[in-house]
Parts: structure tokens; sequence; C-alpha cells
């Protein structure tokens, strides 16, 4: 008799356990307590789809090539559906910066980083439609999981044995998964059965805002400056999403600290204002190529988060496991967290698949997960340290980096981002630790990655001239007088609060 895998949540983390879960046979259900989406297909889902579960839903996504890969090489049939409802593939060629296009020559792996670029209500509803036809998966929408039905674990731990449904008889099951996101109640359910989580939270200290628009008939994408349609300028970042169906997104990133802009920049004439500042993001909010199709959207109380499910090889829950954001959540910036779902899924197919035996279960995919995805977890989690004292030194117009850190920024600024806008090799090398093909860092530490950084950073400012980007956008405190923001109110309130 197949196995019953009862699946709390059917956003993306639970979308990919049963991309992972059917073609083994087992018997899948998944409870959503969001309405399903309207009839229709892509403009319908954009405007109408209601899913208070998922804040984020209407927030500029990535769907890296890790994920894409996966869709590929299990699901073919997918991908032909995710493009006919508009979604494309962006190759590594096609993202070049203008220098490389000309210097490229293609190799084998490069088709490899294709990413993904789509709204994330289209990816959603199209996976949502795919698994629906698999004979072995339920999807129940409207659905209330109010606990989970527990029995002590053989040997210690807390071992589930399926869901509290409101209104109706348990649903009973071998295999339990939370992929009810960052707000999913059960790991306190387990808690308050006697389970021990060890669990670490940092805050990411910084909020997304972002807005969708539509090309205008015949506009097109603009050309895109030499480098990209992405920034930093410290007091905010910022990015051009492409969507499907004429549709692209701009997300601004607003350091926790910045509240006078935090507060400003929701409103869309704000918004607008500071998109209309920006050069390589002005072309694409220009009313005569685009209009906007949405309110201005903010996502905050970003965190990261690991919790570990077998800490030291002993698990402390049985038949349970944790995909997706109730597992680990890192910073959305780099777009990982459908990627880091996807990887998930898989890793507990193979753990499930490789033995029948609860606590070894749990064993290997507590297990692997932490061997696959931690490196990233740790790499986003410094950036964001990082992130966070430029951000709080920038409110003070006085302040002076200490040598060591001005080197490394221009060790950083001058030469590992020179070098990898002259050699497609480098490239395509961080490319694939940008897309989770490789660890994080695993590029940069290579001695012919370090031989060429250095050697670009001796050739000198002048002689890298070409290399080197657009101003991005003014300085912080231009951008503020033309808001008609106060520049140093929150220092003075830094200041005052020690």
């Amino acid at each position: 008799m197949a196995e019953r895998v009862a699946v709390l949540g059917a956003g993306m983390a639970g979308l990919c356990v049963a991309l992972a879960l059917a073609p083994t046979g087992r018997e899948i259900t998944l409870y959503e307590r969001d309405p399903p989406p309207p009839e229709g297909g892509a403009e319908a889902a954009f405007e109408g789809w209601a899913r208070r579960g998922v804040g984020h839903l209407r927030h500029s996504h990535a769907f890296l090539a890790r994920l894409r890969n996966l869709i590929r090489a299990e699901h073919p049939g997918l991908l032909e559906d995710l493009r006919a409802a508009g979604a494309r593939e962006l190759t590594f060629a096609e993202g070049l910066p203008g220098p490389l296009r000309d210097r490229y020559v293609a190799e084998p792996g490069d088709e490899e980083l294709a990413v993904i670029v789509s709204r994330r209500t289209t990816m959603e509803l199209v996976i949502r439609r795919y698994v629906e036809r698999r004979n072995n998966v339920t999807l129940r929408s409207g659905m209330f999981v109010q606990g989970l039905v527990t029995e002590p674990g053989a040997g210690g731990g807390v071992a589930v044995r399926g869901l509290n449904l409101a209104g109706e008889s348990d649903a009973l099951a071998e295999i339990v998964i939370d992929a009810g996101g960052r707000a999913s109640p059960a790991v306190e359910w387990l808690r308050d059965a006697g389970a021990t989580i060890p669990e670490e939270e940092e805050d990411c200290a910084i909020l997304y805002y972002t807005r969708f628009y539509r090309h205008e008939p015949g506009a097109g994408e603009p050309p895109r400056g030499r480098f990209g349609v992405t920034g930093d300028l410290g007091y905010l970042k910022f990015a051009v999403f492409p969507a499907d169906n004429a549709t692209f997104s701009i997300t601004v990133a607003v350091p926790q600290v910045e509240e006078a802009l935090r507060a400003a920049v929701v409103r869309p004439e704000v918004f607008d204002r500071i998109c209309a500042r920006l050069p390589g993001i002005a072309p694409w909010t220009d009313p005569a190529r685009a209009s906007p199709i949405s309110r201005v959207h903010g996502m905050g109380d970003l965190k990261s988060r690991w919790r570990e499910m077998a800490p030291e090889g002993t698990p402390v829950t049985l038949n349970w496991f944790a995909v997706g954001d109730s597992l680990a959540r890192t910073n959305p910036l780099f777009g990982r967290g459908c990627s880091f779902a996807a990887a998930e899924a898989h890793l507990l197919r193979d753990a499930l698949s490789q033995t029948t035996d609860p606590a070894e279960r749990a064993r290997l995919y507590s297990h692997r997960v932490r061997a696959a995805l931690r490196p990233y977890y740790d790499d986003m989690r410094a950036q964001d340290r990082s992130a966070a004292r430029r951000a709080l030194h920038g409110l003070d117009p006085g302040y002076r980096r200490p040598w060591r850190a001005r080197l490394k920024r221009r060790l950083l600024e001058d030469g590992i981002t020179i070098a990898l806008r002259r050699d497609p090799v480098l490239l395509r090398a961080a490319m694939r630790a940008f897309h989770m093909l490789e660890p994080p860092q695993a590029w940069l530490t290579r001695p012919a990655t370090l031989a060429k950084v250095l050697a670009t950073w001796a050739r000198g400012r002048r002689a890298n001239a070409p290399y080197y980007a657009e101003k991005s956008g003014p300085g912080r405190t231009e951008m503020f007088a033309d808001l008609g923001l106060p520049a140093g109110a929150d220092l003075a309130r830094l200041r005052a609060a020690g």
C-alpha cells in the first residue's frame, strides 16, 4: 500500500513537495487554508487571487537556475506549460553585460544558467494546475489545520501521525510535511507536544517595496545600461525584474534604519519619483513606455532563520518534515526561497526512498539539507550584517571607514566587480554560485580567480575605465532633498536612543 503524505500548505513549498513526491507513487494530499485561484489565466490570478498566507505573493521573484533545472529534468511538460502561460527563460548569454557580449564564447553547461522570469502568481497557478492533474495528488483549498496528531516517539522525540482538521476527522498519514511558510504554527504545535527544536534567528535589517508595471503596446523592454538594471546606493538597493506577458516589476529595498525613507516609499508618487531618479530604472517606468498595474507592496519583518530537526544526529520528530520557510529562511535579496524549497523537497524524496526507518529518514534529511543549503544561508547572513553596518554608517556624513574596511571595499569595487565585467569565464563561475549550482564562495577562492582579480585591480582605474558602470543614482543627501525628506532625522534619533 502506498504511503500517505499529508502536506500543510499548497504554496510554492507545498507544490515543490508534490512535484518531487508524486512520481514516487505516494498518495499526496495538500491542505491549503487560502481559496483556490479564480477562473482564468495569468491576469485573473494576478488581479484576484487572495492569498493571506503568502504576504509576498505580489513581490518580485526570480526563479533561479537550480529550480528551473529541476523542472526541466523531471517535469518537461510543466516547463512547456509555463512557457505557454507567458513565462520566459533568460539565458546566461542574454544576461551578459554589454562589454562582454562580443567576447562571449558558449561553453557546455551554459544552458544550465537560464532563469525563469514570471510573476509569482503565474508561476504558482501553472504549477498548481500541473500537479492537480496527477492521479495521486489531491489539493484541498479552504482547509483549516488546527493541530497535529502526535504521540511519543520510539526512542524519544515526538511522532506525528497526521493533521487535525477543523470540522473534519483527523487526516492520518505516514508522512506529514510542513510547507506552511514562515508563519506556520506547526513548530509551536510540536513544542507544545514536547519537542525541543533548536532554532537560530537574526533580523535581515531591510525592507522591500515592489510595484508591477506593464509595457505599453509596441514599447517592449528598453535597452539596458552597460551593466544591467540593478544597483546598491547604500541607503537603498533596486532592481528590475522582467516577468510574463509584457509585465515587469521594480523592487526598492530600504535598510531598516532609514525610517523616513521607509515611510515615504510606499506612496506611489514617491516610489515613481525614486525610479525616475535612477538612470537604469527611469526608461522602464517612463509613462510613454509602461503603466503601473499594482500599488506599492511592502514586505518587512524579514529574518534569517534556521531550524535543526535532528541536532547532532538525534531526531526531535518522527514522520514530520519541514520544507521551505518553515525550515530555513534567508533575506530574499537573491531570490533563493523557491529554490531552497525545491531543493529540500527533492532531498526529502531521496531520504524517503533510501529507508523506511523514521529516525534514519529524519537524520538523512537533516544532514543533507545542512550540507546542501547551510553555506548559502551563512553567506547571506554575513552579507546582511555587512549591509546593515554600511547603512547605519551612511546616516553619518562624518563617518570614515577604518583602513581595513576601505581596503576591502576597494578590492570589491575595483578588483572583483571589474574583473567580473571584463572576463566571461569569471562571470560564468560567479553565476553558477548565484544560481546555487556551486557553493557560494567556491569560485572566489580558486587561485586562478584570485590572480585575475589582483591583476585587474593592479591595472588601475584609468585602464579599467570602460568597465565601470554609469552612475547608478544620486547620493543620499541629494535623493532625500529631492523627495523632501529630513536627511538627518534618523541619525539624530539613533544617537538619542544610544
